[in-house]
């Protein structure tokens, strides 16, 4: 192989891993509300991918975190489709990445017809909470949902309505004489015409967060009776809009501030800046948050950041950061939004809070696919506003690299107050005489030899069936909630199981009867029966979930949907060959070698006949998206501008990829298809300027084997 494909190659098996790893940490963030890293790890994930993509761009596919937004959204709640996308903001990690974010709006704005375009900037605090659109109709809230994957939300209008500072009734403002938009006040000037107004249709953007003393108020009570407590303000926000019964959200005495405003009433204009635009929002009702500035350069932008590093800890409200946007509405549709974030805004993240302590011990952790990962246990400090009593030291390299030993004094961090880590060494206060730490080479839990498997940085234990740790942990995965959602099992209750020997494989909980649990220590009836019912449910949950929960290594969620929306059952994919495997979009050869593997193995075997004769579903139903097709449009690419009348859009990309095409959102030379529906954007003045072959549905529909 020659030496640029070699790299090319290793390029592409690297930005599966990470695009596999943001999906995991953005679903654990946006969904599950358990985030397992920091932010500052994420970001650095995050940045990597960018820049691989960026030097290798043949390799970006539309499934690319950097081409999307968020998670999807979990099942609880029904699904509501945004009318304006809610897309997520670059992030600035200093001041250099502010002048170079500046210079691509002012090469963005060049126009050497006219002058340069003059603009300021709008600097807001960005708050750490839960992002929400809101729909008001006639001047009543009427729905409100999550972020989601930006496209698709979860509708929380019910718990919504429990907070008190979101108004459920707009107030009227003023339409001046030539249709603008203002607040009545502002309105009643000597000699000035206005109409006062409810307005008809409006879209509102904003962020529910939890007031710290709400939060620290909460985290007591949960103490008193023994619940678990929340990690931060964040995750107790997302926890609480999140709640089945409305009452409950209504107890943790959230807050809202509002940040976006999109007014879609006919004969009515919106003001020309974002700064007037959230005055109007005030004038409507709604909360805004009350320290945003105008800065008028760059300069005042870093001045108020700096401003707000120390004095942000007394506000009653969490910020991470500064997000500042453009302030001429006018110069965001001239610059536009790449498919992930808007051109005229970023977020500033402030850097993650650092303390000093001690390591007393250090640990291993194994996981699921035999990960082994060291922990370190920590004299308790204070840390963001949490006491630290552990912190992750990622791997070997990280340790070695650190020169980290029992007793040394090390500086630990806490970006986003999820997962503190090890960041470095207080080599002036090492004691004489101590010895470098020496790595385990056998496993902590069964005493295999632990190995690396090619270019990965992590030991493994290879003992996969054998190993007591790797056993617990694949029973928890596969009774989580994208897996088989088995609701009242927990690590907890897992581990009892085991405990009792009642549960060895995933098999084994299907097999459990009322009379076994009750015979477990604190196990009442109803909690029994409650326990057998979701078992007993999860045997019908879809063939994309199952995938998942078998744990199958490099198999996160969306990629068990892509191997489900190409195969109609375990048996069929169980039967596929490597290639047909790896011919699916967004998969490879990376992940098809390690299907294959799974399915290669004897106990897996055994596990999927022993879950087929326990009742379990294993094909997809006649209901469920997924079909078997031929790759007729295997090699091409699509992009599709307009509304289509026989699918929807999301059905159909979903249909281009099962054929084996991809689907992308922005016409270049390497697009084989425009589909063009009614009122088409820009995309098909851009496909015809490049000669790209242009079909209507009726053509699209054609390829796609339906009948039009």
């Amino acid at each position: 192989m020659r030496a640029d494909l070699k790299e090319t190659e290793t390029a592409r098996e690297r930005l599966e891993e990470l695009r596999r790893l943001v999906e995991h940490h953005r679903f654990c963030y946006y969904v599950l509300d358990r985030p397992e890293v920091d932010d500052a790890a994420f970001d650095v994930i995050y940045r990597e991918l960018e820049a691989l993509e960026k030097q290798y761009p043949e390799l970006i596919t539309p499934e690319s975190p950097t081409q999307k937004v968020g998670a999807k959204p979990s099942t609880d709640f029904k699904e509501v489709k945004h009318s304006i996308a809610l897309l997520s903001l670059a992030n600035a990690m200093d001041s250099e990445d502010l002048s170079h974010w500046q210079e691509r709006i002012d090469r963005g704005l060049a126009d050497d017809d006219g002058p340069a375009l003059a603009y300021q900037f709008m600097c807001e605090h960005k708050i750490d909470g839960l992002s929400v659109a809101l729909t008001y109709e006639n001047g009543v809230f009427v729905q409100g949902a999550t972020r989601g994957n930006g496209e698709v939300g979860e509708d929380v209008t019910l718990n919504l309505k429990t907070i008190e500072s979101l108004p459920k009734k707009l107030k009227p403002v003023a339409v001046l004489s030539d249709g603008t938009l203002t607040s009545i006040d502002d309105a009643q000037k000597p000699g000035q015409d206005f109409q006062e107004r409810i307005l008809r249709h409006v879209e509102v953007r904003g962020e529910v967060y939890m007031p710290v003393s709400s939060f620290t108020s909460l985290n007591e009570a949960l103490l008193e009776e023994g619940d678990q407590q929340f990690a931060n303000p964040r995750n107790a926000a997302s926890g609480s809009l999140r709640q089945k019964d409305p009452a409950k959200t209504a107890k943790r005495r959230l807050g809202f501030w509002a940040y976006f405003l999109y007014v879609l009433d006919d004969g009515v204009k919106q003001p020309l800046l974002h700064s007037e635009n959230l005055a109007l929002l005030s004038a409507l009702g709604f909360p805004v948050e009350p320290n945003g500035k105008i800065a008028h350069n760059l300069g005042e932008v870093k001045d108020f950041v700096d401003h707000w590093f120390l004095p942000r800890h007394n506000l009653d409200y969490q910020t991470d950061g500064v997000v500042i946007k453009v302030d001429q509405r006018k110069i965001w549709d001239k610059l536009g939004n790449t498919s992930h974030s808007p051109r005229w805004a970023i977020a500033y993240k402030y850097p993650p809070e650092e303390a000093e302590t001690q390591i007393e011990s250090i640990n291993f952790e194994v996981g699921r696919t035999g990960a082994v990962t060291p922990v370190a246990f920590l004299t308790p400090v204070k840390l963001a506003g949490t006491t630290v009593k552990r912190a992750t030291l990622h791997n070997a390299d990280q340790i070695k690299r650190l020169d980290v030993r029992i007793n040394d004094w090390v500086v630990v961090r806490k970006a986003g107050e999820i997962i503190p880590e090890v960041l470095a060494v207080k080599f002036d206060k090492r004691a004489e005489g101590t010895e470098p730490f020496q790595y385990p080479t056998h496993c902590p839990a069964c005493e295999s030899e632990l190995v690396r498997l090619g270019n990965d940085v992590v030991l493994r234990c290879l003992n996969i069936y054998g190993c007591p740790a790797q056993r617990l942990r694949r029973l928890i995965h596969f009774v989580g909630r994208e897996a088989m959602d088995i609701d009242g099992i927990g690590e907890k209750q897992i581990e009892q199981f085991v405990k009792a020997g009642l549960v060895s494989t995933p098999a084994d909980f299907y097999r459990l009867t009322e009379e076994q649990l009750l015979a477990l220590e604190r196990m009442g009836k109803k909690s029994a029966q409650n326990i057998l019912a979701a078992i007993n449910a999860s045997k019908t949950r879809p063939l994309a979930a199952l995938i998942f929960a078998l744990g199958i290594r490099h198999v996160g969620v969306s990629v068990g949907e892509l191997l489900a929306g190409r195969f109609a059952s375990v048996d069929a994919l169980m039967a596929a060959s490597p290639e047909d495997i790896s011919a699916i979009e967004g998969v490879g050869p990376v992940i098809s070698d390690t299907v294959r593997e799974y399915f290669a193995e004897g106990e897996n075997q055994k596990l999927i006949a022993e879950l087929k004769e326990l009742g379990v579903k294993l094909e997809q139903d006649a209901g469920e998206a997924a079909q078997s097709f031929a790759p007729t449009l295997a090699g091409k690419t699509f992009v599709i501008t307009g509304s289509l009348t026989r699918l929807e859009r999301l059905d159909a990309e979903k249909a281009i990829k099962a054929r084996g095409g991809k689907a992308t959102g922005s016409v270049s030379r390497k697009t084989d298809y425009v589909v063009v529906g009614e009122s088409p954007g820009s995309k098909l003045a851009k496909a015809q300027e490049l000669g790209i072959k242009i079909i209507d549905e009726t053509e699209f529909l054609t390829l796609l084997e339906i009948e039009a």
